[in-house]
């Protein structure tokens, strides 16, 4: 058995980290990097390139709706033409860091609001794959497992990764509780390992509700900007290899 472990980095808001990005890259596999239009500038994505290599990461584009003010997680009603030219804009700007760090983009993670539309919007879903596919053809795209985003990358000829997070709740239908609900955002180690490896090793979650869930995963993600987002990351990391689950990027 085998995962990825996946993190959102590089979310510099007015100079400001969200998240310890020096103690989380050596804990995972992939890194979801802030494209600048919730996050992010182009310091911080050369820097957190850098530190991608430094660490052996693999770097993913974390595109999101220009929504600097919300931090991405505004819904925003975006028509299709415009999602695709502006995911295109934040692949260039983060291809450009990548290279200049000596690495690439090996796969497109949605964030936010954005992430959450294109589990039910198949419109915005084929107009992010398609920003994807016209920017590099065959590049993997990271999204819910059993969402809508699978059939825009296949459509698009892209590889799909599912998706499952450690640190949030799920919905009986297999979304994501919104972030207001309370319990949405969970904390606690022990409770996130014992997520992490049921995950991976039984392919179920237990929803709010307390229904259990099937899911298919490649990537595990854990939220950088959560308080407690280091001990989590490593937990998982040991309750994984415990579990005699290989940690390695998916791509």
């Amino acid at each position: 058995m085998r995962v990825d472990l996946n993190c959102d980095l590089g979310e510099t808001v007015d100079g400001v980290p969200t998240a310890d990005d020096a103690a989380l890259f050596p804990l995972i596999t992939s890194a979801n990097i802030a494209c600048g239009f919730h996050a992010g500038d182009g310091d911080t994505m050369l820097s957190s390139c850098l530190l991608a290599v430094e660490h052996g990461v693999s770097v993913g584009a974390h595109v999101s709706y220009r929504d600097r003010a919300h931090f991405g997680r505004a819904d925003l009603e975006i028509l299709p033409a415009v999602l695709i030219d502006e995911t295109i804009e934040q692949l260039e700007a983060l291809a450009t860091a990548a290279e200049k760090a000596g690495t690439r983009i090996r796969y497109v993670k949605p964030h936010g609001a954005l992430y959450n539309r294109i589990v039910h919007d198949e419109r915005r879903a084929d107009a992010v794959a398609a920003a994807i596919a016209q920017f590099a053809p065959g590049l993997a795209l990271m999204g819910l497992s059993g969402s809508r985003v699978a059939a825009a990358a296949a459509a698009h000829g892209l590889p799909f990764l599912r998706e499952a997070f450690v640190d949030r709740a799920y919905q009986r239908n297999g979304s994501l509780a919104p972030r207001k609900w309370p319990g949405a955002v969970l904390h606690g180690e022990s409770e996130i390992a014992e997520r992490a490896v049921a995950m991976v090793t039984e392919g179920t979650v237990r929803a709010l509700d307390g229904s259990v869930l099937r899911v298919e995963v490649d990537s595990l993600c854990v939220h950088g900007d959560t308080t407690d987002a280091v001990a989590m990351a490593r937990a998982v990391r040991r309750a994984l290899a415990a579990a005699g689950v290989e940690v390695r990027a998916a791509v």
